[in-house]
């Protein structure tokens, strides 16, 4: 009776764990069923999107290319812009050359690396020494009075200090270039050097500097000295970098200035160019003459380097060796005007009447 009881005992925990083992089956298959699902649908989907990803990747990809291409391929640069027919045989000067400053093409030269003597254009590289090394324009410089016997000596240009005048370092790069005050010169070379003959160095440094392989400089002002020579071409490169010096194109370019008062010139002093105030006008065909350093001794000739506008663009001429005087027809300028104006078109302005001039 007892065994019977227990045998039915046993078939029930059977079926109970044979339903359970089945229940297992079943939703294990039906767990399987559903993920397989979902990896069917994922893998339809991706089926549908590799063609565009790999048309994307593809398109990626010559951008890249195109991209590197790009950057080895060097640009195409523009075609230069021919420059104007200018001829120099007419004009007075020995040596002279003129160069678009845009893209530094020499448009026109004569005996451009001939040595010349460069008179008060020496004055150009004064100015520009003198703007690098103060960095307040405003300190006050004394025009010591030793130097004024050598230089009437010599006949200098003076600006009209007088001996002994402390004097802003603005108002003597002024005097420096619009009426080539040799004062100016010395005492600036003294002030910041010590000496004119150590300035003289830092010029020929800077000159090195930039290239102007055929020029030594011995004095501040230009005044006569076998040694203190340089060419036209020369000059061009001075020029064009003391242009980029905001500073120096502005008194470069000015027709006038008027000093702040000094002891000696308690009204200070007022200045005119030297070429500005022996022009009738600035204006060329074309354009105008925007600014210069003239230069004159008996070596040298009448000299000229200078600045135009015309067609809208910037050029510089430099000359030397011009016949004349201070006292005679300004021939350095009657040679820019008629170079300039053949850029600009036909020939135009009349001789300006001569005066005295550095």
């Amino acid at each position: 009776m007892s065994e019977k009881k227990l045998t039915k005992r046993q078939l029930r925990r059977r079926r109970e764990r044979n339903r359970r083992i089945v229940m297992f089956l079943v939703g294990f298959l039906l767990v399987g069923l559903i993920f397989s699902g979902i990896l069917f649908l994922l893998n339809k989907k991706q089926g549908k999107e590799k063609p565009e990803e790999k048309e994307n990747g593809k398109r990626t990809e010559e951008q890249v290319q195109d991209t590197v291409k790009n950057t080895l391929t060097p640009t195409p640069t523009a075609t230069p812009e021919p420059a104007p027919t200018v001829d120099l045989r007419g004009i007075d000067s020995k040596a002279a050359i003129l160069v678009r400053l845009l893209d530094g093409q020499v448009v026109a030269e004569k005996e451009a690396d001939t040595r010349i003597y460069p008179a008060s254009m020496t004055k150009i590289m004064t100015a520009i020494i003198g703007l690098e090394n103060i960095s307040d324009l405003n300190q006050m410089i004394t025009i010591d009075r030793s130097m004024y016997d050598r230089l009437y000596l010599e006949g200098a240009s003076m600006a009209g200090f007088a001996p002994g005048d402390q004097v802003k370092a603005i108002d003597i790069l002024y005097g420096v270039m619009l009426p080539s005050g040799a004062e100016c010169c010395v005492g600036l070379a003294e002030y910041l050097f010590g000496s004119e003959e150590a300035f003289g160095g830092k010029m020929n440094e800077k000159a090195a500097e930039l290239g102007m392989e055929n020029t030594h400089f011995v004095t501040s002002t230009g005044l006569h000295d076998p040694e203190h020579y340089t060419t036209v071409r020369d000059l061009t490169k001075l020029l064009t970098y003391a242009l980029q010096n905001e500073t120096f194109r502005a008194i470069y370019t000015a027709h006038e200035y008027t000093t702040s008062p000094t002891a000696g010139n308690p009204e200070g002093l007022h200045f005119l160019s030297t070429m500005f105030k022996k022009m009738e006008t600035s204006a060329v065909n074309g354009g105008e003459i925007e600014g210069g350093k003239t230069g004159y001794t008996s070596d040298a000739g009448q000299c000229l380097a200078s600045l135009a506008v015309i067609n809208d663009k910037e050029y510089i001429l430099v000359t030397a060796g011009a016949q004349g005087s201070p006292s005679t027809e300004p021939y350095h300028i009657l040679d820019a005007i008629q170079v300039y104006n053949q850029i600009g078109g036909e020939t135009g302005q009349t001789a300006p009447a001569a005066q005295p001039a550095a």
